[in-house]
């Protein structure tokens, strides 16, 4: 009896033992599975966390894109020589280089700048910055033949589209001054293309009065010169460039602010016309004489050229630029993006940090720069951009660093 009570309590504590190990691994499953389940849960949890945080940061980036690019387009974001030294002639070879006078020199191994104490004329409001930057470049098409735009839009421009609208057309470069008032907004740039300065105005106005032209002494004669810095200081203007040195020349209309001074017309020639409304054109002299020009509403009407650019297309070719103008050299041009909407261009050049432009190069800067027409003013030592009372580029005249004296100036004020 004694001997079964014992049989009996071993199978007991046995069986004890066999619940007791299997309750601990029921415990331990159901451990392993809520815990499998929760780190599901953590994981789960994680990455909603960082898919909203993604989208979160999308959202941001678009927000701040959006906001970027209203700010851009609410102050409205979005280069130019002569063949020869003092000038070029009506098919774009150096004309003024040649002569006899003190102010003509040959090829140019340095440069400087000029400039003079900084003001803001006319009430406005102005700003500079230094800096250079690289740019774009540009091509253009000569000179046969008469080109004439037909763009036309409202002249009647009210000061906040031009608030709006200004430095559109500067696509690139390094911003170094504006200057704003209530009939005109000008952003100057300064970039570095084809081995050359660029200097690049982008200019709007409430109307084409604001474009001017303004003669050396303030008269009409071959003789009278100075440089374009004075004449500018002269008038109050705010920019300014060199016009077609009309004086070196015996042909070529001159018309300036509504004035015909010359009606003598310069053969195979395209003259510039800058209509009352702000327009640009490039009409033959051979078919169109200064007299009928002033009759339809000439503003402004220059001789030198080529074209450049018509119809937002280069029209100068470039092998043939290249025998006309005598290679690259410093430049001024003047281009319309629309009515009462214009880009100035001058560049350095002749020097041996400047190469200097093509007029094909020329013409695809002012491209590259929103021109839909673009004419070729004189260019060579008489290359300058004024800007608030500096000279902003490096004239260079041959052998001598500083401005030429021209007979005239093209001028914003």
């Amino acid at each position: 009896m004694a001997k079964s009570n014992r049989k009996r309590h071993t199978r007991l504590s046995s069986d004890t033992w066999v619940y007791v190990a299997s309750a601990l691994l029921t415990v331990f499953t159901v451990f392993v599975l809520l815990d499998t389940f929760a780190i599901a849960r953590v994981q789960q949890v994680a990455q909603a966390a960082d898919y909203s945080s993604i989208v979160a940061a999308q959202e941001n980036a678009q927000r701040e894109s959006t906001e970027e690019a209203a700010a851009s387009e609410s102050v409205g974001a979005n280069a130019a020589e002569s063949a020869a030294d003092s000038g070029e002639s009506h098919n774009g070879t150096s004309s003024s280089d040649s002569s006899s006078s003190s102010e003509e020199e040959s090829t140019a191994s340095s440069s400087s700048t000029q400039s003079r104490g900084h003001h803001g004329p006319h009430g406005g409001s102005s700003s500079g910055e230094n800096g250079a930057s690289s740019g774009s470049t540009s091509s253009s098409k000569g000179k046969g033949g008469s080109s004439e735009s037909t763009s036309s839009t409202n002249s009647a421009v009210g000061a906040s589209q031009v608030v709006a609208g200004a430095a559109s057309a500067a696509t690139s470069g390094t911003q170094i001054g504006s200057y704003s008032d209530e009939n005109m907004q000008i952003t100057v740039s300064k970039l570095r293309a084809y081995d050359t300065d660029i200097y690049v105005a982008d200019v709007q106005v409430t109307s084409a009065e604001y474009l001017k032209t303004a003669l050396a002494q303030g008269s009409y004669g071959r003789n009278l010169k100075d440089t374009t810095s004075n004449i500018a200081e002269s008038v109050d203007a705010v920019l300014a460039v060199n016009g077609d040195y009309y004086g070196f020349r015996d042909e070529g209309y001159v018309l300036r602010n509504g004035v015909l001074y010359r009606d003598t017309a310069a053969s195979d020639t395209d003259a510039l016309v800058i209509s009352g409304d702000g327009t640009m054109t490039a009409t033959s002299q051979d078919e169109t004489t200064a007299q009928q020009l002033k009759e339809s509403g000439a503003w402004q009407v220059l001789s030198f050229g080529p074209a450049l650019v018509n119809d937002s297309q280069i029209v100068v070719d470039a092998n043939e630029d290249v025998s006309r103008s005598m290679g690259s050299n410093p430049r001024t041009a003047i281009g319309m993006v629309s009515p009462l909407h214009y880009v100035v261009v001058v560049s350095d050049g002749r020097t041996d940090e400047n190469a200097g432009l093509s007029l094909y190069e020329l013409a695809q800067v002012l491209i590259d720069n929103g021109a839909t027409f673009a004419y070729n003013l004189d260019g060579g030592g008489s290359t300058t951009m004024y800007f608030q009372g500096e000279v902003i580029n490096n004239p260079t005249s041959g052998n001598r660093d500083g401005e030429r004296s021209v007979s005239d100036i093209v001028y914003f004020g």
